[in-house]
């Protein structure tokens, strides 16, 4: 027996074949840089947006100016949430093995990411009582 063989092999030298999932990925670096340039203008907006929503209450007073500001702490809460969401995910898109097998969920992280900034926005403009 050789040296190199293994209990059950039979000695003909042949090696297991490698599984294709476990290949690496040459492309893995396309869908999270496309997310990527898409999620943080947008990410950027959505919060240059939210932060100027107060100044529609500026000439607001008494009963208004309390139901906006109490609806605008608790809007701008979750927006802020959510935007921290969309970069763990688009950060995770970035941290997945670069092997076959993990590009479907790479492409849905990187889906995820902007569609998570989206969610967020439409829900901070929902729960802003506006005047």
């Amino acid at each position: 027996m050789s040296e190199n063989s293994h209990d059950g092999d039979s000695g003909t030298g042949s090696t297991p074949a490698t599984d294709p999932a476990h290949a690496p990925d040459r492309r893995a670096w396309v869908a999270p840089l496309i997310s990527t340039v898409v999620t943080l203008p947008l990410g950027l907006i959505a919060l240059f947006i939210g932060g100027l929503t107060p100044m529609v209450c500026d000439s607001c007073d008494g009963a208004a100016a309390d139901r906006f500001d109490a609806s605008f702490t608790t809007a701008w809460t979750v927006l802020w949430i959510g935007l921290l969401i969309a970069l763990a995910v688009l950060i995770a898109s970035w941290a997945l093995p670069h092997q076959l097998r993990f590009a479907a969920r790479r492409v849905g992280l990187a889906l995820a990411a902007p569609a998570t900034v989206g969610v967020t926005f439409v829900a901070f403009m929902a729960l802003v009582d506006w005047p």
